[in-house]
């Protein structure tokens, strides 16, 4: 379920991407204790000049992060994870950590359908990962 949208004019390479993608993934599972399978990562690339902060065109480094996650992390774990994905970002991108703008938006879990199935509460994965089809259910086991 977690969806992170980055979207930003700066080029980045495929090694870059993946970097992110795995620093992404890795913090989502560990700070908000959600398998790696639900963790979802999109890149938007915007044409320079087309982003602008306050009537100004925006830094070509910008970078901005969104992400929907389900509702029922705390105060504190998402401000890890936005402090982490802002540190890990900049450090992958070799940009200021100031260029990295995270925003993490809940929504409850009865609002989410994927895999087919609406979303468990977060804690309840195990018990609905038993719950899908063998095939399913396994493919989602491997990517864990």
């Amino acid at each position: 379920m977690p969806t992170y949208a980055i979207s930003t004019a700066k080029d980045t390479t495929p090694d870059q991407r993946a970097k992110i993608v795995e620093s992404i993934t890795t913090i989502h599972s560990v700070e908000a204790t959600a398998p790696r399978y639900f963790v979802q990562v999109i890149f938007n690339k915007v044409e320079p000049g087309s982003i602008f902060i306050g009537g100004e065109p925006a830094s070509p480094d910008h970078v901005w992060v969104r992400a929907d996650i389900r509702a029922g992390r705390t105060r504190e774990q998402k401000a890890r994870m936005l402090r982490r994905i802002m540190q890990e970002t900049s450090e992958i991108l070799a940009i200021s950590e100031q260029d990295v703008w995270v925003y993490i938006s809940d929504i409850p879990a009865t609002g989410v359908l994927e895999f087919g199935n609406v979303l468990p509460e977060p804690g309840e994965e195990e018990q609905w990962l038993a719950s899908l089809p063998s095939d399913l259910r396994e493919k989602l086991r491997r990517a864990a």
